[in-house]
C-alpha cells in the first residue's frame, strides 16, 4: 500500500470546504484540540480559530421566545495561533487581498503534524511562498507549536510579523445556535515575560475556569537565530507583539511559535499562570517538540493501527478515525475527569455534550487502551449522585443518568431546538431518552468481559449496573391483564417518534429495544449478586437501597418483561408501531436523497414523524447490533417469548424500508446487522459510514464537530463485526466473515492483558500472542476453543 495513506491532502484554495478541512485537519491529544484554521485570519466566512478543552464547559441563559433558557456549552478559548505580517508597510495580510497562486494542506496522521503550503501574489505584485508546520503535542500535553517558513520570491524589502494570542472570541460555530449568548469568556491579564514571549489569561464566566496560554516566537536565517527586538501591541482582549526584519530575495525565514495553555482544571500544578510562565522557557525549539510528537504517535500506532486491504482511500480514512478518537481521548485523558463527546472536542455543535454515542466507541477503546476506558467509566461513576437524584425527581429509585450530560451530570438537554428548515423554535423532549441508562451500563459490563478487572467491577461498576437495574424494575409497571412488565413514557434510540398522534403527552409505551435492555441489565444485576462476594453485595445494596424485595422484583421482570410484536414475527419499535401511516418514502428521496433529517422536513410542511413508520436511525435493530443471535435466543426465551435466526433477517428488512438514516450512526447498525446476511449491503452501509465525515455526506455539518460515534463505530465494525470477534463466557470467540471488497485484515487487541495480533484473509485467520506476563486464556476459532499463552501462535483454516 502506498505511505500516501498516512497522508489527507487538499491541493487547491477552496473557501467553501475549508471549514470541513478545518474540522478534519484539527489537531489534538485528548486535552486540548485546535481546530486547522490559518493562522493569520479571524473568524470569518470561510476561517473559524477554535481551541477547545476537555471537559472546559461554560453555561449561560439567554432570551428566545419570551423566555429564559440556560445551556452549557463546550466554549472556544483565545486563539493561540494569531501569526500575521504585512509586507513593506502595506496592508495586514488577509486572503481576500491576494491571488492564490498555489495551495496545499497535508494532515500526516503518522505524525501528528499539519503542513500547509500557499503560495499568493498580492497587490503590489510580491510573490511569496508560506509553509507552515503546525502540531498540537502528544507527548507533553500542555504544549502545541508553529513553524513558518517565509520565502519572498521576487521581492526584497521589510516583514513585519505579529505574533499574539487572541481573546477577542466568542462561540460561533454553529450557525443555528447564533440566536444565543455565546460570550463565554473574558479576558483576564495579558502582558509580556520577556523580549520574545506574551501570554494571555482568561476565565469562563459561570463555571470560573481558568486557562492562561503564553507564546514564545524566535527567528531564524540559515539556522541563526535573529534575536528580534519584541515591541508589544496594545489591542483590546488580545496581547501581541510586532518583529521588523528586512527579507531578502529568495532568502527563506524561519519563524517558530512555541505554546503553553494551564488551566484551573489541571493536576499537579500551583496555578496557571505560574505554571506557563516557568514553563514557557524551557520549551527549547520547535524540532524538539517535532521529535517527541513523532515517538509519541509511533507509541499510539504500533498497536492501534488496523492494516485493511481493500484501497488506499479506505486505508487512508480508517487511520483518520483512528487519528480523531486519539486526539479526542488518549492517554493524557485519564484521571482528567471527561467522557466522550458526541462530535469531539473539534467544534461546537451538540455544544461538546456527552450522549449515548460512547456505546460505539467505547468497544475499540476496551480492547486497545483498557486503562482509558476505566477512566472514561469513572467520568460516569463521579455523575452517580446526579444520576440518583434526577431518578428520585422522576419519581423512580435507582439511577437515571442524563441524555445529555456536560460538567456535573445534571440533563443538559436543551428545553428547545430550532428547526432550521422551518425557522421554528421547538420544544425539545429528547431527555425521555433514558435508555442513555443502558448503554452505560452496557458497557460496564464490556469493559469488565473484556478486562476481567474485578477491582473496577466491585469498587465502580457493580454500582453503576445496580443502580440502572433499580432505575428500570421501578419504572417498570405490572400490566395484570397481561401479566407483563411494561415501560411507558419514554423515547427510543429513533429520535423521531416523541409523541402517539393526536396525544399531547410526550412519551411512547413499550419501546421494543429498552425494554429487551432493560430485562437484560437486570439480569446482569442479578449475576452480580452471584458473582461478587456477600461483603460487597451487603454493602452496594446498602448504598444503592436495594431491597429483597427489590431482588424479588428482578427475578420477576427479567422472565416477564412484555415485547411487542405486529405482523407476528416483527418485533414492533414501540407499542401502536404497527398502526400508523406508511410514508411515501419514494417522494421523500427523491425530492431530498438518502440521508435526510425527516423530522425537520416534515414540520416544516406541518407534519410529523409520528403519524409514519418512519425512523431517524435503527432501534429495533440495535438489539442485534448489541447481541449474538445466542444472546438474543436466550433473552427471548427466558422472558417467554419465541425467537428463531429466521426472525433477524426479517426485521432487517421491515426497518431497513422504514429509515431515513439521518443520523451517521444509523450506517454502523446497518452495515453489521447485514455483515452475515447480505454481505454487499453491509459493505455499502460499511463504507457510507466510513466516509461521512472525510465526503461531510451528512447534510453537511462535520464543520461543526467531527461524528466521534460513527468513526469508532466504522473502526468497531473491522474489529468485532467482520472478524467475528466476541467476549462471552470467558472465552475470546472469533468467526471471521470479511466481505468480498477486504482482502484481507490486520490488527491487534487488548485481551485480558496479552495483546493478541490477529491477521484474517478470507481462507485463513492467524492468532499471535505478544510477549508478556499475563495468564493463559481460551480462544475460541469457528466454535472450537484452543488454550493460548505468552509467545502462542496458532493459524487456522476457515
Amino acid at each position: 500500500m502506498s505511505e500516501n495513506n498516512w497522508h489527507i491532502e487538499y491541493e487547491e484554495w477552496d473557501a467553501s470546504r475549508h471549514p470541513l478541512q478545518e474540522a478534519l485537519c484539527a489537531l489534538g491529544n485528548g486535552y486540548f484540540v485546535t481546530r486547522g484554521s490559518l493562522e493569520m485570519e479571524k473568524d470569518n466566512e470561510y476561517n473559524y480559530p477554535g481551541t477547545y478543552l476537555a471537559g472546559g464547559y461554560n453555561r449561560m441563559q439567554s432570551r428566545i421566545q419570551g423566555k429564559t433558557i440556560e445551556n452549557e456549552d463546550l466554549v472556544n478559548w483565545p486563539n493561540w495561533l494569531m501569526l500575521t505580517f504585512r509586507i513593506n508597510g502595506n496592508k495586514w495580510f488577509r486572503l481576500k487581498d491576494v491571488h492564490v497562486l498555489g495551495f496545499i494542506t497535508s494532515l500526516n496522521m503518522k505524525e501528528g503534524i499539519m503542513l500547509r503550503k500557499m503560495r499568493f501574489r498580492d497587490e503590489e505584485g510580491h510573490i511569496t511562498t508560506i509553509i507552515s508546520r503546525r502540531l498540537v503535542s502528544m507527548d507533553d500535553y500542555h504544549a502545541a507549536g508553529l513553524e513558518w517558513t517565509f520565502i519572498p520570491e521576487n521581492w526584497s524589502g521589510k516583514l513585519t510579523i505579529r505574533s499574539g494570542i487572541d481573546g477577542n472570541i466568542i462561540n460561533n460555530n454553529v450557525e443555528r445556535y447564533s440566536d444565543l449568548n455565546q460570550d463565554h469568556i473574558e479576558v483576564t491579564g495579558k502582558g509580556d515575560w520577556n523580549a520574545n514571549t506574551v501570554f494571555l489569561s482568561a476565565r469562563t464566566k459561570q463555571s470560573d475556569i481558568r486557562m492562561t496560554q503564553a507564546v514564545q516566537t524566535n527567528f531564524f536565517i540559515h539556522q541563526e537565530n535573529l534575536h528580534l527586538e519584541q515591541r508589544m501591541v496594545q489591542l483590546k482582549n488580545a496581547v501581541a507583539g510586532d518583529y521588523v526584519l528586512e527579507c531578502k530575495k529568495l532568502e527563506p525565514v524561519r519563524i517558530e511559535k512555541l505554546a503553553l495553555l494551564y488551566t484551573s482544571k489541571d493536576v499537579a500544578i500551583s496555578d496557571p499562570v505560574t505554571e506557563a510562565k516557568n514553563r514557557i522557557t524551557r520549551l527549547t525549539s520547535f524540532a524538539r517538540l517535532v521529535r517527541d510528537q513523532k515517538m509519541a504517535w509511533q507509541r499510539i500506532w504500533n498497536y492501534n493501527d488496523m492494516v485493511i486491504d481493500s484501497s488506499d482511500e479506505d486505508q487512508q480514512v480508517v487511520r483518520l478515525h483512528i487519528f480523531h478518537l486519539y486526539q479526542t481521548v488518549s492517554h493524557n485523558s485519564i484521571d482528567y475527569d471527561v467522557g466522550i463527546p458526541a462530535r469531539g472536542w473539534h467544534g461546537e455543535s451538540y455544544r461538546g455534550h456527552i450522549f449515548w454515542d460512547e456505546l460505539y466507541i467505547q468497544p475499540f477503546i476496551d480492547l486497545h487502551k483498557p486503562q482509558l476506558s476505566r477512566s472514561l467509566l469513572l467520568y460516569r461513576h463521579r455523575r452517580l449522585p446526579e444520576a440518583y437524584e434526577a431518578a428520585r425527581e422522576a419519581g423512580f429509585k435507582g439511577a437515571l443518568f442524563p441524555w445529555q450530560s456536560g460538567s456535573n451530570g445534571r440533563e443538559e438537554t436543551q428545553k428547545i431546538h430550532l428547526n432550521p428548515e422551518s425557522g421554528r423554535w421547538l420544544p425539545d423532549v429528547t431527555h425521555l431518552q433514558y435508555h442513555i441508562n443502558l448503554a452505560i451500563a452496557y458497557n460496564v459490563w464490556h469493559y469488565y468481559q473484556s478486562t476481567g478487572d474485578a477491582d473496577f467491577l466491585n469498587a465502580y461498576g457493580a454500582e453503576i449496573i445496580f443502580g440502572v437495574a433499580l432505575f428500570w424494575s421501578d419504572i417498570a409497571s405490572h400490566n395484570p391483564k397481561r401479566d407483563r412488565y411494561e415501560i411507558h413514557g419514554i423515547m427510543g434510540p429513533d429520535e423521531y417518534h416523541t409523541h402517539y398522534p393526536g396525544i399531547e403527552k410526550p412519551g411512547l409505551n413499550n419501546n421494543a429495544y429498552t425494554n429487551v435492555m432493560a430485562a437484560w441489565v437486570i439480569g446482569r444485576a442479578l449475576k452480580l449478586l452471584d458473582l461478587l462476594d456477600d461483603t460487597s453485595c451487603k454493602e452496594l445494596s446498602d448504598k444503592t437501597g436495594i431491597t429483597e424485595e427489590d431482588v424479588k422484583r428482578w427475578e420477576e421482570i427479567s422472565r416477564k418483561m412484555y415485547i411487542p410484536f405486529h405482523e407476528k414475527e416483527i418485533i414492533s419499535q414501540f407499542e401502536g408501531y404497527g398502526d400508523l401511516k406508511e410514508l411515501d418514502w419514494d417522494h421523500y428521496r427523491e425530492k431530498y436523497g438518502d440521508a435526510i433529517r425527516l423530522d425537520r422536513i416534515l414540520e416544516s410542511e406541518n407534519d410529523s414523524p409520528n403519524h409514519y413508520k418512519a425512523s431517524k436511525q435503527a432501534d429495533v435493530l440495535m438489539l442485534f447490533y448489541l447481541f449474538s443471535t445466542e444472546e438474543l435466543e436466550a433473552l427471548f426465551n427466558r422472558l417467554g417469548y419465541d425467537f428463531s435466526p429466521g426472525m433477524i433477517p426479517k426485521n432487517i428488512e421491515y426497518y431497513y424500508q422504514r429509515t431515513s438514516h439521518g443520523s451517521t450512526l444509523s450506517q454502523v447498525i446497518h452495515a453489521w446487522v447485514y455483515a452475515r446476511s447480505h454481505r454487499r449491503k453491509s459493505w455499502k452501509s460499511f463504507k457510507t459510514a466510513l466516509m461521512s465525515d472525510f465526503k461531510d455526506i451528512q447534510g453537511g455539518t462535520t464543520h461543526e464537530g467531527i461524528h466521534l460515534g460513527a468513526m469508532a463505530g466504522s473502526l468497531d465494525l473491522l474489529q468485532r463485526c467482520y472478524s467475528g470477534l466476541e467476549i462471552r463466557d470467558d472465552v475470546l470467540w472469533l468467526n471471521p466473515c470479511l466481505p468480498d471488497d477486504i482482502r484481507s485484515l490486520s490488527f491487534h487487541v487488548r485481551y485480558r492483558s496479552h495483546w493478541i495480533k490477529l491477521d484474517i484473509g478470507h481462507k485463513k485467520i492467524s492468532v499471535a500472542f505478544c510477549k508478556g506476563w499475563a495468564n493463559p486464556v481460551y480462544i475460541a476459532v469457528k466454535g472450537r476453543k484452543y488454550y493460548f499463552e505468552t509467545d502462542d501462535q496458532k493459524q487456522f483454516s476457515l
